[in-house]
């Protein structure tokens, strides 16, 4: 009772539909990571092995992330040929709610809490 209690505390200052984004789909570091290099070069088209080079992670690791964001409508999937490409998603509101998250994480208190959020969830 008292953690979830906390839990609230700690969560409470933070937009609710930005803490959903935080909750739903940026729920593991590889995506944050994916999420933060999607919202910095949002032109980019993409294949798993090339933004796993670029991102410093691992292919396989980045390729189920990249699938669950491409479900949850923050990245399109698309087939080139042989290929699966990745690209940012060109609704509006995803990216508002991508670059409110990449704003918000400039703040150190901000970003505690959300590495909090995501450890928590991992359990």
């Amino acid at each position: 009772m008292e953690r979830e209690d906390l839990v609230g505390r700690l969560m409470a200052d933070i937009d609710p539909e930005l803490l959903e984004f935080l909750r739903t789909r940026v729920n593991s570091f590889v995506k944050w990571d994916l999420i933060r290099f999607f919202g910095e070069n949002p032109h980019t088209t993409d294949t798993a092995e090339n933004i796993a080079r670029y991102a410093g992670r691992n292919p396989e690791a980045i390729q189920a992330a990249l699938a669950e964001l491409a479900t949850q409508g923050v990245l399109t999937e698309n087939r080139l040929g042989e290929m699966t490409v990745y690209s940012l998603t060109s609704n509006p509101e995803v990216r508002r709610l991508v670059h409110q998250f990449l704003e918000a994480t400039n703040d150190r208190q901000f970003r505690i809490k959300a590495i909090y959020h995501i450890i928590r969830g991992m359990r």
